[in-house]
């Protein structure tokens, strides 16, 4: 017989089998001889009062043997198959190749970067301070932005699709068991590419191809149906389907549909900065203090806000991790953060961002639908302008930054290129930084020890979300013009996330296979 229950422990008890079995025999109402073994389905950590508390869900085995869940994909040889195009190997492009090839078509990958060990290399040297290569940094290559920012795993969006599915495939590939518990699961910047390579080895292994150092430059597109894709290389690809995948930072691909007349949609988004504290700090503020810190993860937080109506909230935020430097062009500064798998930084950093109207793009108008994006590029080019170096950020001191005043000196950091005092709060946009500030004093109130000198304040952060939707059917997921283009992941606006976007990639991979394929 199986049986779930709940336990609600101390942080030293995790690790207290006895303790838990005589717990779970209580609770049943049976002699702990009857239980022969139990199985955690989820593990959470609740820090609202000062004494901190493990809550474990777990799988409770009596007089049986416990079951030893394995997950078990199934890829069938492809090569032979109908072929569907997909442009870019972020997560949703991975996902939609791997979910291809589970439906029984062959995917054809488009991937304008590098793969993960040719990457590694431009990345270090781009932290070096030396060289940023366009095509091949923290948000262009294999494996897209996520693989070398963090590999957050968790999700606010569980409607669109099974997110399960999406932790279940990650751990097929390698990643650790406790991703597939953990309330906030995160396998970190140091192994996802290990996964990400066991990914990619999997599609061409099954008859899947991926060409790396291939920017796709035009859709190719007859009587408003998609026929197929051109490369720089200036080849012509055709395929049953088109999935567009490329991330929120490609650019150049909105460019490329507005100049195609693709339709296109403004959305709200939001930009800021990046907030690093020490992780010891945020430690004490969320663990109360706590006798038992060394049983504990390195702490978050999620911060939420509402300035005369406008939402200010923490971003990305990254315990035990780094910031790092996110742009893709040589005159702009752009910062993002991650965390290695053990978040044994000494650091903590967050985005802290403000919302972004369409209203509040009227200087960039004439730019159409692509204002967003010239709004984005005209604070990346302000702070590489104000920190006047080669990839060095503009930074300052937190409470300098709320009271507007020039910082003296600037802390240690984490960021690998070097920061430039400056006076972030004179050259941010007047409502952003108004918006920016209160957020932060409303946040003083709620994390006791949050508003501090000791704090630093980097720019720039914008690549939160895309500012362009590429509208789409809904019902089918097709380009609402262009049949069988199907828009895809955080770059087409219906993600926001690795776990959201591989959903997305998944969903858009199935309703291509319905159609061609009639699953």
């Amino acid at each position: 017989m199986q049986k779930e229950v709940t336990l609600t422990l101390l942080p030293n008890q995790v690790e207290n089998i006895q303790l838990q079995t005589q717990q779970i025999a209580e609770k049943l109402s049976v002699e702990e001889t009857e239980i022969k073994g139990f199985h955690v389905l989820r593990k959470s950590i609740d820090a609202r009062k000062r004494e901190i508390k493990i809550n474990l869900q777990l799988q409770v085995f009596l007089n049986e043997e416990p079951l030893q869940k394995t997950i078990d994909i199934h890829y069938p040889f492809v090569e032979n198959s109908p072929q569907v195009i997909v442009v870019g190997s972020g997560p949703a492009g991975l996902f939609a190749a791997l979910r291809l090839i589970e439906l029984g078509i062959q995917p054809i990958v488009f991937e304008r970067g590098k793969e993960v060990k040719e990457r590694k290399k431009d990345i270090a040297q781009l932290n070096r301070n030396t060289h940023l290569d366009p095509e091949s940094n923290y948000s262009f290559g294999e494996g897209g932005a996520g693989t070398f920012s963090d590999g957050k795993l968790f999700t606010r969006s569980k409607k669109r699709g099974n997110y399960r599915k999406i932790l279940e495939v990650f751990h097929y590939f390698g990643a650790k068991h406790d991703i597939l518990i953990n309330a906030q699961p995160h396998i970190g910047t140091d192994k996802l590419p290990t996964i990400i390579t066991n990914m990619r080895n999997k599609i061409i292994e099954k008859g899947g191809k991926i060409f790396f150092n291939t920017k796709v430059t035009e859709l190719i597109i007859e009587n408003k149906k998609i026929k197929g894709v051109k490369t720089a290389q200036g080849q012509i690809h055709s395929a049953a389907a088109v999935i567009l995948a490329t991330g929120h930072s490609a650019r150049d691909v909105y460019q490329m549909l507005n100049n195609q007349k693709i339709a296109l949609e403004a959305k709200p988004f939001a930009v800021g900065v990046r907030v690093e504290h020490k992780q010891g700090l945020i430690n004490d503020i969320q663990y109360h203090c706590s006798p038992y810190m060394d049983y504990l993860p390195s702490a978050n937080y999620t911060l939420t806000s509402q300035v005369n109506g406008r939402g200010v909230y923490s971003f990305c935020m990254c315990p035990g991790g780094f910031v790092i430097p996110a742009s893709t062009k040589e005159n702009q500064v752009v910062v993002n953060g991650m965390s290695p798998s053990h978040r044994n930084s000494e650091f903590a950093n967050s985005g802290i961002v403000a919302e972004i109207r369409i209203s509040d793009l009227s200087q960039f108008s004439q730019f159409g639908v692509m204002a967003g994006l010239e709004f984005q590029n005209h604070l990346e080019e302000l702070a590489f302008k104000n920190a006047n170096d080669f990839q060095k950020a503009p930074a300052q001191r937190l409470k300098d930054f709320v009271d507007g005043k020039k910082s003296v000196d600037l802390p240690e950091t984490s960021y690998f290129p070097g920061i430039v005092n400056s006076e972030i709060h004179q050259w941010l946009p007047e409502f952003i930084y108004q918006s920016l500030r209160k957020g932060i004093l409303q946040f003083a109130n709620k994390m006791k020890g949050y508003l501090t000198n000791d704090a630093l304040v980097l720019g720039v952060e914008t690549r939160t979300s895309s500012p362009i939707k590429i509208p789409r059917n809904e019902e089918t997921l097709e380009h609402i013009e262009i049949e069988n283009l199907y828009p895809c992941g955080e770059g087409a606006g219906y993600a926001g996330g690795i776990v959201s976007s591989g959903v997305d990639g998944e969903r858009c991979a199935e309703k291509a296979a319905e159609k061609f394929l009639i699953i």
